[in-house]
């Protein structure tokens, strides 16, 4: 009897966080901090409601992560170090995917399989497609100049690839954190789970805190870069957009997109496929899906699936802390590109332009948009934005994706 009681507790979590073989010194202070991190994501989306419906699911990730004993995830199933040695993979050997599915089917546990979503790239891709049919590409139709802010705001991504290498990160970790300029959190998460995937669960809460930071973020950089005069333009109401234009739009996107940069079509024509459902007339059952079910469910399993990467081996590091400061810096520097692009395009035009829509070039879709208004109206009462933010907001979705294709195309082995 005793003998099973003992058994028991050697079972436990609370034995298998202090005793047990290959368990290191300090594995319980580490997974400690790892919970307190989980509880922090917990309240700032439940109690200050930062983006909840990915933070919580990262955090529920994270949490069962880091469960002593529990066995959900086996992050080692995912890298070819675990199936290939040194010298093979120096000689540029992967392993092959079959091998992989076969560990994670027969030993894998529960967020084992759901991370497969990840490995695959078929969340982020779906996702988008969910974000497509939730976009409304008529502003940037009716204003197409609105793609060069939407190009501007991506400098932050490349500023933040150069500085990442300078700080000793590889060119597929530094493509991974620079793509947090673009404000787009599946679309870091492609990226990284192909360049880096051992950096998957801190640029992915680095890039989803950044976005739900956006109104606290960029209003210092609007009114620092713009004059009041500058802030109070009122800009005239756009063209209207034919339906043919607007169901002949994705189709074109997708295709000159995937010609030139092929990496990036997963995210491109999931994106486009997803509005073309939505402004074709014809498959509203399938639009609706995609906005709300197949969004929800995706959401689910790419959050938890995402934190659940958030190990203490990768994540309590001195390498999350540059990823945090070089994400935010990132962000930055790609508000103000699309800042500085709107000047420049209110010049041109002779003050035709508002340059707070530039700020909006970050894919955060509508929240950078939301923001230019809000700093529009502060200026100007009668000033509306709104639409003539989302122009470059919507093309930011597109910059990012394309930025991600570049980086994958020079990188991915």
């Amino acid at each position: 009897m005793l003998e099973t009681i003992k058994n028991f507790l050697e079972t436990t979590g609370v034995a298998r966080m202090f005793v047990g073989e290959g368990i290191a010194p300090d594995f319980w202070w580490k997974t400690l901090i790892m919970w307190g991190f989980a509880f922090v994501l917990v309240y700032l989306a439940i109690v200050k409601k930062f983006e909840p419906l990915l933070l919580l699911p990262i955090a529920i990730g994270m949490l069962l992560a880091n469960l002593p004993g529990a066995n959900l995830i086996h992050t080692e199933f995912f890298f070819d170090d675990y199936y290939l040695t040194a010298e093979q993979i120096a000689a540029g050997e992967h392993v092959p995917l079959s091998t992989m599915l076969k560990q994670v089917f027969n030993n894998g546990g529960l967020i084992d399989i759901l991370y497969l979503g990840v490995k695959l790239g078929i969340y982020p891709s779906l996702i988008f497609m969910g974000v497509g049919a939730m976009t409304d590409f008529t502003s940037l139709i009716a204003n197409p100049k609105s793609l060069l802010m939407g190009a501007g705001a991506q400098l932050g991504v490349f500023v933040a690839f150069f500085g990442a290498l300078l700080m000793g990160f590889s060119p597929m970790e530094a493509g991974s954190i620079g793509i947090i300029g673009g404000a787009d959190g599946p679309t870091a998460i492609l990226v990284t789970k192909t360049l880096a995937p051992h950096l998957l669960g801190a640029i992915a809460i680095a890039a989803y805190s950044y976005m739900a930071l956006i109104p606290i973020i960029q209003p210092p950089f609007m009114r620092l870069l713009t004059t009041e005069k500058e802030r109070k333009i009122v800009m005239t109401a756009l063209r209207p957009v034919s339906k043919t234009e607007l169901i002949i739009f994705p189709i074109l996107v997708t295709v000159v997109v995937a010609i030139i940069v092929p990496d990036a079509a997963p995210l491109i024509g999931f994106l486009m496929f997803g509005n073309l459902l939505n402004v074709c007339g014809v498959t509203e059952r399938l639009s609706k899906t995609a906005q709300n079910e197949l969004m929800n469910i995706m959401t689910i399993f790419l959050g938890v699936s995402v934190g659940a990467t958030a190990n203490a081996e990768n994540f309590l590091s001195t390498q999350t802390i540059f990823i945090i400061l070089l994400g935010l810096t990132a962000f930055c520097i790609s508000t103000c590109g699309g800042l500085l692009t709107g000047k420049l395009m209110c010049f041109i035009t002779k003050g035709k332009i508002n340059p707070l829509i530039g700020s909006a070039g970050v894919s955060a879709v509508p929240m950078a948009a939301r923001v230019a208004q809000t700093e529009g109206q502060k200026a100007n009462p009668s000033n509306f934005l709104l639409m003539h933010a989302m122009g470059p907001n919507v093309a930011g979705v597109i910059g990012s994706a394309v930025a991600a294709g570049v980086f994958l195309s020079m990188f991915a082995k």
